[in-house]
C-alpha cells in the first residue's frame, strides 16, 4: 500500500519510513500550452493521477506534483523556469527526501523536453558523487510515454510522430478529464504543422546575426508567415476515450512494476 505525503502527519510518515517503505516519488509536470483543445495543466494531471490511481498497489510515498518547468515555448499560458532553477529545486527537494531516510527516488515525468530531463539527471548525477549515497541510494528517471508500448510507438511513428497535445495526450485526456477537453480542434496551417511532426522545426527558423561574423553567435527567428500559433505536435483528431484508457492502463501498469520493483530491491 502507497501514501499520498500531502495526507500525512509527521508522526504517520515517520512510522511509515520505519515499517513499510522507503521509496518516495516525485512527480512532475508543467503549466504549457497544449493547443486550443488541452487545459494547460494537462502534463501535471497525468502525472498526478497516474500516481494517485496507482496509489494503493505501490509501496512507496507519493509527493505533491511539482507544477513547474521548462517547455521553452512562447505562446500563452506556457510558464518557464529557467533550467538553473528547476535543476536546484529538484535538487533540493531530492536531498530533504533522502535526509528523511528515503533511500529510493523516482521522479516520475508528465513533462519531458531534453533539457528538463538532462537537468534532472544532472543533479542526480551530482548527488550520487557524495559517499554518503553512493551505495545506499537509488535513483530512477521515468516519463509516462516510457510506460506504455502504444504511446511510445506513437512518439516513434515515422515519418510524423505524435508527441506534443496530439493523439496519445488527447485521448488520455478524454479518459481522465473529458470534461476539460474541447470538442473542436484547431492545427497550425498545414505546412507548419508537419514539419514540427517530422522534426524539421529549422524549416520553421530563420538564422540571423546582429553583425555578421561567424564567430557572433547566431539568433533563430520565425520566418515570417510560418510562426507556430497552436503548437499541436501530432495528430489529436484522431484520439478516442477508449484509446485513452487503454494507453493510460498500460502507464499504470509499468508505473507500478517500476515502483515494486525498486522498493523490492533496496529496502
Amino acid at each position: 500500500m502507497g501514501y499520498l505525503m500531502e495526507e500525512l502527519t509527521v508522526n504517520e510518515l515517520e512510522e511509515i519510513l520505519e515499517c513499510e517503505t522507503r521509496t518516495a516519488i516525485l512527480p512532475v509536470g508543467i503549466v504549457e500550452q497544449h493547443g486550443f483543445h488541452l487545459p494547460l495543466f494537462t502534463d501535471a494531471i497525468v502525472a498526478s493521477e497516474v500516481c494517485r490511481r496507482a496509489v494503493s498497489d505501490i509501496s512507496a510515498v507519493v509527493l505533491p506534483t511539482i507544477p513547474y518547468c521548462y517547455s521553452g515555448g512562447r505562446l500563452a499560458g506556457t510558464i518557464n523556469v529557467s533550467i538553473p532553477v528547476f535543476a536546484l529545486l529538484v535538487k533540493d527537494i531530492v536531498l530533504e527526501i533522502l535526509k528523511m531516510g528515503f533511500k529510493n527516488v523516482i521522479i516520475f515525468l508528465g513533462h519531458g523536453g531534453y533539457e528538463n530531463t538532462q537537468a534532472i539527471e544532472n543533479v542526480l548525477n551530482d548527488i550520487l558523487k557524495d559517499e554518503r549515497y553512493t551505495k545506499s541510494v537509488c535513483f530512477s528517471l521515468a516519463g509516462a510515454w516510457d510506460l506504455s508500448k502504444t504511446w511510445g510507438d506513437m512518439m516513434a511513428m515515422e515519418p510524423e510522430h505524435d508527441t506534443h497535445a496530439g493523439w496519445a495526450e488527447t485521448a488520455i485526456m478524454m479518459y481522465l478529464k473529458p470534461e476539460l477537453v474541447r470538442d473542436e480542434i484547431i492545427m497550425d496551417r498545414p505546412d507548419v504543422a508537419k514539419y514540427m511532426r517530422t522534426g524539421e522545426d529549422d524549416k520553421l527558423l530563420e538564422t540571423v546575426r546582429v553583425v555578421d561574423h561567424p564567430r557572433v553567435m547566431p539568433i533563430k527567428k520565425s520566418i515570417p508567415g510560418m510562426e507556430i500559433k497552436v503548437g499541436i505536435t501530432g495528430f489529436p483528431d484522431r484520439a478516442t476515450p477508449e484509446l485513452g484508457r487503454q494507453i493510460f492502463a498500460e502507464v499504470r501498469d509499468g508505473f507500478i512494476e517500476l515502483v515494486n520493483f525498486i522498493d523490492d530491491n533496496n529496502r
